[in-house]
């Protein structure tokens, strides 16, 4: 099970997030067939996505979006409460040589563009105030530093990220994918953010420090080094859809009496596909029989 752990160091003057999301990313891959530096780009984006949004309030939610001008296209993941996740990319099957480090090619794969933060109350139960949306340019596409300097400039959190996902070339095509994010809050030592930089730039990448029995705690660890930490909530993480067949039902209903009925006499039926999860829903001409029986 993939856990996502956060906590405080330093005295309550650091406060840290780390997950591991193997299997969350793993079922995000299977799910949309991504190419494997598409795979890396979409499991990073998850991940942070995941360890930003973790302190949400019931019915909130996060969203993460990357439009850019790589063949990727643009990258889209959502967090909500309760350690849930998905996402998605434009283009699947985007692919970029390696890099000559052997490592893929996140960056030449995202390209330029804008790096999105989107954060809305209240989702879940009918109350929308207008979403608050945050936006710096990418910096690097790399997205751990992207993650980085968007709450540095847009929130002034100065954040130290990490984010990896280790790929192989059969099934499980994903082997480790995790993160750890580190942000200082007003009034932090300036030392201790010398000492954090430092440790994570001498740190060993953190696709290799995860295996079946490592824990986020694990990973805080090597990230802090001798600085003292505490865990103060623990919770389980999927990728987990809201998309259902009531909803896509719900969807074509709304389109009105008109178009169910061209529907039903043109195509017989309705199907539809959910970008998040790649789930599709097929509605027959019972199906749309019934809806223009509701809508009267």
């Amino acid at each position: 099970m993939d856990k996502l752990v956060q906590g405080i160091a330093a005295g309550g003057s650091i406060r840290v997030f780390s997950a591991i999301t193997t299997n969350t990313v793993a079922e995000a891959i299977r799910r949309h067939q991504t190419s494997p530096t598409v795979s890396a780009a979409l499991g990073r984006t998850m991940t942070g996505a995941l360890m930003m949004g973790s302190s949400l309030k019931a019915f909130d939610r996060l969203t993460v979006k990357i439009e850019s001008d790589g063949p990727v296209g643009g990258i889209t993941a959502e967090a909500s409460p309760g350690g849930k996740v998905r996402g998605y990319v434009k283009n699947a099957v985007a692919e970029l040589p390696s890099k000559t480090n052997g490592k893929f090619d996140v960056s030449g794969v995202v390209g330029q563009g804008t790096f999105y933060v989107i954060r809305e109350a209240g989702f879940d139960i009918g109350f929308r105030p207008e979403p608050y949306v945050g936006s710096v340019p990418i910096v690097s596409g790399e997205i751990a530093e992207d993650f980085a300097y968007y709450l540095a400039k847009s929130e002034q959190i100065p954040s130290a990220v990490m984010l990896g996902v280790l790929l192989q070339n059969s099934e499980p095509f994903v082997t480790a994918s995790g993160g750890v994010m580190i942000q200082m809050l007003p009034g932090a030592n300036e030392h201790l953010i010398t000492m954090i930089e430092d440790t994570i730039a001498h740190a060993p990448h953190l696709t290799t420090l995860i295996d079946g029995s490592t824990h986020p705690a694990d990973l805080l660890e090597i990230a802090l080094g001798e600085i003292d930490f505490e865990i103060l909530e623990e919770s389980n993480i999927a990728f987990e859809c809201t998309c259902s067949m009531e909803k896509a039902r719900a969807m074509v209903t709304a389109l009105g009496r008109e178009e169910v009925e061209s529907m039903l006499r043109e195509q017989k039926g309705a199907a539809m596909n959910c970008g998040f999860c790649n789930e599709n829903y097929s509605l027959g001409e019972a199906d749309l029989t019934s809806i223009l029986s509701e809508l009267g």
